[in-house]
């Protein structure tokens, strides 16, 4: 399967840049451009059964992963890449990691773990409610204070296009879990209902640089978008 990608910038260095569960390659549109201004080729991709990407009614993190590799090696054959995860992105890059040619990989606020065993139905139903929720840019912007105006309208955009039966398969299947390479970024917000000390412990025991974002939102760079950038000076050369 290949992915719809939003590309910018001509640089010498690729970096990739993978959303998170119900996101999109907009949910970057304030990232993008200052990587792009760095001399970075950037590209960001629709994950299966987002933005217009295909939808995958049988898809897992797996097949998600496959996804991304193929793609890249299309986009950018035989190029080091840089490459950062949020969320159910970044347990994509974990699966795929070993199959791209990575300079660098960066998780922002996961543990790239999935729970599976789920009922497909029900949970289909409960993401197709919580997208009728995400279409709507006010309702948006009244939950998540920290967003911007333009914010609001990519998350609603998003919601739009997202296909609650693909999402709903990657939790039906088994657990799954990824332990990043030695070397690999963690960025975390803190406190985190996703990434706990403990686990932040056994990152870092693993050889796993854990960085912290104190009262960050589970989309770092939405709520604090200078600590995000601040807190990775390899990427962004601050």
């Amino acid at each position: 399967m290949l992915l719809n990608a939003l590309e910018s910038g001509y640089g010498d260095r690729t970096i990739v840049l993978l959303h998170g569960l119900m996101g999109s390659a907009e949910s970057w549109w304030r990232i993008a451009p200052l990587l792009a201004g760095q001399d970075y080729r950037v590209i960001a991709l629709d994950l299966p059964g987002h933005g217009h990407s295909p939808r995958d009614a049988e898809g897992n993190v797996e097949s998600a992963a496959a996804a991304v590799v193929e793609t890249l090696q299309q986009l950018s054959p035989g190029q080091h890449i840089t490459a950062i995860g949020h969320s159910y992105g970044g347990t994509v890059l974990a699966a795929a990691a070993d199959r791209l040619p990575l300079e660098r990989a960066v998780y922002a606020d996961t543990t790239c773990a999935f729970t599976g065993g789920a009922d497909r139905q029900a949970l289909a139903a409960q993401y197709a409610e919580g997208r009728e929720r995400r279409r709507d840019p006010a309702w948006l912007m009244a939950s998540r204070p920290y967003y911007s105006a333009r914010d609001a309208a990519v998350e609603a955009h998003a919601a739009d296009r997202f296909d609650p039966v693909t999402a709903a398969s990657i939790s039906s299947g088994d657990d799954v879990a990824y332990l990043p390479a030695p070397g690999s970024i963690l960025v975390r917000a803190v406190p985190s209902s996703y990434v706990t000390d403990d686990d932040a412990r056994r990152f870092a025991a693993q050889g796993v640089d854990v960085r912290s974002v104190a009262g960050a939102a589970h989309t770092i760079w939405y709520s604090h978008f200078d600590e995000f950038v601040a807190s990775l000076p390899e990427v962004f050369q601050v």
